[in-house]
């Protein structure tokens, strides 16, 4: 039998086949916006036609200037705009791939004054003057009209079909729910009124592009919000979205609003945490006689969650977003039994959707070649050299594997037993457990390229005529050491470094004062409230996950939370998160992912205290003068804590590098011996790329 044969299987949709059961899920690239952007798109989804993929989805498109994301947004209204994106359509064709425009309207929103609604509410993620208009009864008639000129549209520059966007919160979903649709017309007021906005524009739709054309309607099948759609408004529209005039081909999965509460795609949410919600609504067509095809989403990463997905029967088709952006041929690899050398998606969010939603150019941590497939090209180098890379943390595995993909003759150092870095101290945090799955590509890429490793080797200044003997050039990726706080008190035996603890080399105390409110210190404190059984983990526990964060999993409650409250486990310590400026707290944390470790940590009782000047640690505990956030008086407070753990920065490593350019050695540094200023694996791994291929 061949390897993940559900995963492989074609779908025949009647008038055109998927060769298999992946469909590439929409994400917002930026690259329309970038300078020769149609160009930059055709060769990213280009290759991940040729990876394989069964169907590919484009982040979304608008079909007028109301619904664009913001003012730069791509939009389809023209002729001459589809044109564009026939360069796009070609090179996936040329592969043997298809692939579908997601028409996406904003509504309410909108980055953009002149967004629109189906009644007048505020966004509460949209910037203060971006309150959208409320749609008058022509209005809803024109953006119906629209939708569907734009997917006609559509077929004209050459795809196969759309998808239209119906879910995480933009106007159709605020159509449907009476969160957002407030309407006395015909367009508002009874599920029935409701939900013919987005019939309207299938039957519409179809009426135009005719029957062989893929039509994909994205349903919101869990809101999370508290005014969302019940699991009865649900299925019924997923009903008639799969019957008569408004039959779609594919009915794929939405969850959750932009604005909900609940974590839904982060590395924090179990793999395949949704599929439930997929399965049970297929449950129901099946039980109905309706035998739509329908997608699985958020977190699904790996052939083996996707197999099991298709196998149980939760759902047809499995989407994968940014696992395609982390690993353009994730299909072909798993086809030819390959699994092991897939470069996994860790869900951080960090490249990809925080660039997205900054209007940068969206990339991936662990791929620094996606959407730079144009300015990062691997080309055998012209002459071979002889490269050490000293230090097997992230930046030096990446330069090391790039180095050696190129043809250079690659030695790599460590000191350690094992290469990973900081990257093995991350694992280990509650809520980081994927970054087990880039060590293990690394290692898979680093011994199939042929990179000697050298572990358990610590070199020094009696090193450094073999190392200028033995190589052309040196690449320097040793890393950070943890910053020492210039404070009295700091020998007492409660203080202790964050690097000890992660590595199980200090006790922790039931009482707990973390000094440092960067990603360290917040990954710290998850660290100390959690437990560290991976059974009890619900980051690695479906049942824990969505017990913590209030939603309901028997489709009782409205939006899937109303009514329901968090079960947060009572918690063993006592833990504050300390910081030395007024500002926000975690105010540097991941653009998309910040409040959800804000919230976390609230769920757990961490006191977070800002303006804090450490004064003194003794036996009493440690001692804080405390300045108001408007400048006010300090006051001084003593937090009775049993350890004090230090997480204020680190310093870069970088002792071999002046004696190595002494001796006329190339020197390249990299990584955290580069910058130290937080930990940052996505430039650390970004810049050993980089270096390397310029060798």
């Amino acid at each position: 039998m061949p390897p993940f044969p559900h995963m492989m299987k074609p779908l025949e949709l009647g008038f055109t086949t998927l060769r298999n059961r992946v469909l590439m899920g929409s994400m917002h690239t930026s690259l329309e916006e970038a300078p020769g952007g149609f160009s930059k798109m055709a060769r990213f989804f280009g290759e991940r036609a040729r990876g394989g993929v069964g169907l590919i989805v484009t982040g979304g498109i608008s079909p007028d200037h109301f619904g664009k994301v913001h003012p730069k947004a791509a939009k389809m209204s023209t002729l001459a705009e589809a044109k564009e994106y026939r360069e796009v359509t070609r090179a996936v064709h040329e592969e043997g791939g298809k692939i579908a425009m997601q028409i996406l309207h904003s509504g309410r929103y909108a980055y953009s004054p002149i967004g629109v609604q189906p009644s007048s509410t505020k966004s509460p993620i949209s910037p203060w003057w971006a309150k959208a208009w409320e749609l008058p009864k022509f209005g809803v008639d024109m953006t119906i009209n629209n939708f569907v000129n734009t997917a006609k549209l559509a077929r004209e520059a050459g795809f196969d079909g759309i998808e239209i966007m119906g879910s995480e919160g933009y106007l159709i979903n605020q159509f449907i729910a009476t969160h957002t649709n407030k309407r006395k017309d015909g367009w508002g007021g009874e599920y029935e009124n409701r939900m013919r906005f987005p019939l309207e524009i299938v039957r519409k739709t179809r009426e135009q592009v005719g029957d062989d054309f893929i039509i994909v309607f994205r349903l919101s099948m869990l809101d999370l919000i508290k005014k969302g759609s019940t699991e009865e408004e649900i299925l019924e529209l997923a009903e008639k979205l799969c019957t008569g005039p408004h039959k779609v081909d594919i009915l794929n999965t939405g969850i959750g609003w932009h604005e909900a509460r609940i974590p839904t795609i982060a590395t924090k949410v179990p793999r395949a945490a949704f599929s439930w919600v997929t399965g049970r609504v297929r449950s129901h067509l099946r039980a109905k006689g309706i035998e739509t095809p329908l997608v699985a989403v958020n977190r699904i990463n790996t052939p083996e969650v996707a197999e099991q997905i298709l196998e149980s029967g939760e759902a047809d088709i499995v989407s994968m977003a940014r696992p395609l952006l982390a690993d353009p041929y994730f299909v072909v690899k798993a086809a030819e039994g390959k699994a092991e050398e897939i470069n996994t998606c860790i869900g951080c969010n960090q490249a990809c959707l925080d660039h997205t939603f900054r209007a940068e150019r969206a990339s991936c941590l662990v791929n620094p070649y996606a959407c730079y497939e144009e300015e990062l090209v691997l080309k055998p180098a012209e002459k071979p050299k002889r490269i050490g890379v000293i230090g097997g943390g992230p930046a030096g595995c990446a330069a090391a594997l790039t180095a050696a993909q190129r043809g250079h003759n690659v030695v790599l150092y460590d000191s350690r037993d094992d290469v990973g870095g900081q990257f093995h101290l991350a694992s280990k945090i509650p809520g980081k457990e994927e970054f087990t799955e880039t060590l293990r590509y690394f290692k898979v890429q680093l011994d199939k390229e042929g990179v000697e490793l050298r572990l358990n080797t610590r070199l020094g200044e009696e090193d450094l005529d073999r190392l200028a003997l033995d190589h052309d050039e040196i690449i320097l990726a040793t890393g950070v050491t943890p910053r020492k706080l210039n404070m009295k008190g700091v020998e007492h035996p409660s203080v202790v470094s964050y690097y000890d603890v992660l590595n199980d080399n200090a006790p922790v105390g039931k009482r707990v004062a973390i000094i440092g409110a960067g990603g360290i210190g917040f990954d710290v404190a998850e660290y100390v409230t959690h437990n560290l059984d991976p059974a009890k983990r619900p980051s690695l526990n479906k049942d824990l996950f969505f017990k913590e964060w209030g939603v309901d999993m028997q489709g009782k409650a409205r939006g899937g939370v109303d009514g329901v409250k968090p079960e947060i486990p009572e918690q063993e310590r006592e833990v504050y998160l300390l910081q030395r400026k007024t500002s926000k707290m975690g105010k540097g944390l991941g653009t998309t992912t910040g409040w959800i470790h804000r919230l976390g940590l609230r769920h757990r009782n961490v006191e977070m205290l800002t303006g804090c000047s450490y004064e003194l640690v003794d036996d009493d505990g440690l001692h804080l003068s405390i300045k108001g956030s408007k400048g006010g008086e300090k006051t001084n407070r003593v937090l009775g804590v049993d350890s004090v753990i230090i997480c204020a920065g680190q310093e870069p490593l970088r002792e071999l590098e002046k004696p190595l350019k002494d001796k006329g050695v190339v020197v390249h540094r990299i990584g955290g011996a580069d910058v130290a200023a937080e930990l940052d694996a996505k430039r650390a791994i970004r810049q050993g790329t980089e270096v390397a291929l310029k060798l």
